[in-house]
This record gives structure tokens, sequence and C-alpha cells, in this order.
């Protein structure tokens, strides 16, 4: 039975605001800000306590961007949090200057400080922007938003809905997000909240009609929680992941799996019968839970439609030259269980011992954290082939920033398009990319505390 009860009891347990349209503005137009400060919302369930929160714009997730294929994308950050921070636009393709990554492509944003984002929108899908400076924390606290770019001729739908999905960890009697930084997060499996949310709210419930056709743009924002879901009352296609569409609609799976920065697009058809209900259904610990409830109420046509048809490919989606690729491998270690034996640390060899005192628990081939030297420098224009060895055991989703990769299957054949990968313990995986866009691009696990205590390295694209 789905379960829409909260478990929220003593510090641990179960639990996404609405979203704000935004046209990008025209070069020559005012620069609209978005702002990250301080605001106060309610993510608990009414007779909670409200839950003091970093928001761009003063909500969680932060306000919708929604732009058109091709669009050029201006916003001025204004930081008036009390700390450093800035903004990463996950999954675009973009110039390296506006990556947003501090100590690779800029500096942070100091508390009261700006800095103007600008670059154009190459690509069509379902994106987000997060803050990436002291990310476990700033994310965790919901810095964090949804970017959405549509394509010139969208889908046969009634209508869209975009769904964040997020968890939190809230102490149940002051509301409050706790627990940033503790041993346990950075070395086991991630920061996993107590209450898991859609669009800021829990127990989120859509008004929908039976027969009714929904595209539903399914995002990750979570520090570290795989969503593990299904669908109960919908027949659904995926069209698109990590903003990348499929060349074919493919059935949505009985097991729908979304890593941390992962995104889904599908398109649905409302099957329950009216006065029912469906469900998007997550399952935790082999317990299911309704993440996003559907409430069927009248029909909107008599009659189920045909599969839908493919959405329109962005450009450059083509992979050549595996056959002559640069090679690079990249392995994961450490974590607890584990360990290492030993790893490079500022400078030095260090064992596990003295790294994890030190709050570092994992490496990249051999080195905890950011490397002195990229994993591979590539000429502009080169196919790259990474071999990915996961030798620890926890999960990791790891993220390329400025790329899109297709994994190189073990027939030969390539996999779609992502911009993050899913990683199990002891598994090996290779993926394939051309280094289209020049600059140094971070490389790292997207599980958010595994990137600040060790996972994290970088590639270099010559111009």
């Amino acid at each position: 039975m789905i379960s829409r009860r909260s478990m929220l009891s003593g510090t641990a347990a179960l639990l996404t605001a609405p979203l704000v349209s935004h046209r990008a503005m025209s070069s020559d137009a005012p620069v609209e800000a978005l702002v990250a400060a301080p605001a106060r919302v309610q993510i608990a369930p009414e007779g909670y306590p409200q839950t003091e929160v970093w928001s761009y714009g003063g909500t969680v997730p932060g306000a919708e961007i929604r732009a058109r294929q091709g669009d050029r994308l201006r916003r001025r950050l204004v930081n008036s949090l009390s700390e450093p921070t800035s903004v990463h636009w996950h999954g675009i393709r973009i110039d390296n200057a506006m990556d947003g990554v501090p100590g690779v492509t800029q500096k942070a944003v100091p508390p009261g400080g700006t800095f103007l984002c600008d670059f154009d929108l190459p690509d069509a899908g379902t994106y987000w922007y997060h803050s990436h400076n002291q990310s476990y924390e700033q994310v965790a606290r919901g810095l964090q938003g949804p970017l959405i770019i549509e394509e010139a001729d969208g889908p046969d739908v009634d209508r869209e809905e975009v769904l964040v999905l997020d968890d939190f960890r809230l102490d149940p009697e002051t509301g409050g997000i706790v627990g940033f930084a503790n041993m346990h997060d950075f070395s086991h499996g991630g920061r996993i909240g107590n209450i898991a949310v859609t669009n800021g709210v829990f127990n989120k419930t859509l008004a929908v009609k039976q027969n009714e056709r929904l595209r539903l743009r399914l995002i990750n924002s979570a520090n570290a929680r795989i969503f593990d879901l299904r669908l109960q009352g919908l027949t659904g296609w995926i069209v698109a992941l990590d903003g990348m569409p499929l060349e074919r609609p493919q059935p949505v799976p009985d097991r729908l799996l979304l890593a941390p920065a992962q995104r889904a697009d599908l398109i649905v058809d409302v099957t329950a019968e009216d006065g029912g209900e469906a469900h998007l259904v997550r399952f935790d610990r082999e317990e299911a839970f309704s993440q996003v409830l559907f409430d069927v109420k009248g029909r909107a046509s008599t009659a189920t439609r045909p599969a839908p048809a493919a959405l329109p490919p962005n450009p450059d989606m083509a992979i050549t030259g595996l056959h002559d690729a640069l090679q690079s491998t990249l392995r994961m270690e450490g974590g607890a269980m584990r360990g290492f034996q030993s790893a490079r640390m500022d400078g030095r060899e260090v064992g596990f011992r003295e790294a994890a005192q030190a709050m570092n628990f994992w490496a990249l081939n051999g080195v905890v954290g950011m490397p002195d030297a990229p994993l591979l420098t590539a000429d502009r224009g080169q196919t790259v082939r990474v071999a990915m060895q996961n030798d620890t055991a926890f999960p990791h989703g790891m993220h390329l920033h400025g790329h899109h990769f297709r994994e190189v299957l073990a027939d030969g054949s390539l996999g779609p398009m992502r911009d993050t990968l899913l990683m199990f313990a002891d598994e090996r995986r290779e993926i394939a990319f051309v280094a289209h866009n020049p600059g140094d691009w971070v490389f790292h696990c997207h599980m958010l505390s595994h990137a600040a205590s060790g996972m994290m390295t970088r590639i270099k694209v010559l111009a």
C-alpha cells in the first residue's frame, strides 16, 4: 500500500515551493537579479514550524527560469548571504567562464557582491541551477532551482509539470535544517534528509483528468538521495534524460532511478479512473510512498492516444571517432568499510586514517580532492573515452561539467546522452564524449558530501 504519511520523529525521518516563471531577457534589456538570501518557508507539514532556508527568490526550490532554445540568458547573481556563494548552471553546455565553480572558473561571490551570468542556450531540455560553493551545505539549505529551455516545437501534451524532487534534514522541534558536515555522511552514502518533498511541498497533490497527457520534467536536486520511482495509474514514456532527447521514446521501466542531479522528461497518460488516484511512487527501504498524488477528476477524452513522437534532437549529439579516441581511466576509492591504502593529499602521500582526520574520505585516481594536473587534456573536437571503476562500497553520481557523454555499452553501442552517471559499488562503466567546449571542467561525484571530502577532479579542453 502506498503511504502518504510523514515519518518525522526525533532528528531523522521523511519528508518540494511553487515555481515562478521568468522569460529570459534580450541582451539589451535590463538584467534581472537572481538574489541568494535567507527566507522562511513551510517545508514540513502544517503544524510544524517553518524552516529558515537560503533561497533564490524567497522560495524552495528557487524561482523557475524559463527560456527558449537559442535565447541568451542574463541574470545578475546578488549575494545577500553571510558567506560567499556562486551559481552553477547544471547541464548547460556553457561558456567556461559562466560555469560557476570557485577556484576553477571564477572566484566565489562575496557577501554583498554580484556576478553577471550571461550565456547562450544552445540546447532545449530540463536543467537546473544551484550553488557550487560549499555546495554540500548551501544546496542543502535550498540554493537550487529549475531551468527549463523550451523547444521551438514542443510535444503534443495537454500540459506540463516541473517536479523538483528533494529532501531536507529537519529538526522536528524547531523546523531548522541540521547536520551539514559529519563523518558519517561524508564517509558513507552522503547526506540523506528525513523528509522528501516535491517542489518544496510534502505530500504534493496535482489535479488531473483521466486520459490527460502530461509532460513531467523530473529533477533530482537532493544532496545524496537516489530516487527510486514507479508510476501507478499512469502510463508513460521517457523522452529525454539529463535534458537530451532520446532518439525514440522508451516506455518508463518498472523501476526508474534518478541519482542526485539527474533529470528525466516523461510523457504520461493518466489511466486511473475518474474519481481515483494516480501516483508517482517513491520506494524507500522497500516501502512505497506517494511522492506526487494525481487526483483524477473528470475526463480529458474518452480514448488514449498513440505513443508520443520523439523530441527534436539538440545540436551536436553524435559521438564519433571512438576507435582513435583519447583514453583515460578514473578509479574511485575510499569511504567507510573499504578506505584506501594511501592517496595524495595536499602534495604528499597519506594513509586513510590521516585523510579521515581531515574529513577527507575519498580519492579519485589516488588523489584526494582537486589534483594539480587535470585527469586528461584534450584538443578541442577530440573524442575522449573514460573507463571508470567504482572500488568503493557506495554508489556515486559522477557529473561532468560543460559536456554531455554517452555510455559505451558492452556490445560497443552507445547509451543515451547524459551529464551524470550513477555507478554502484564495484561497477565498471565507460563513457565517451566529444571535447567541444574549451576550458577547465570539473568532474565530480554529485553526492555533494563526497565531492567535499575528496571526489573531485577536472578535465582540460584546449582552445
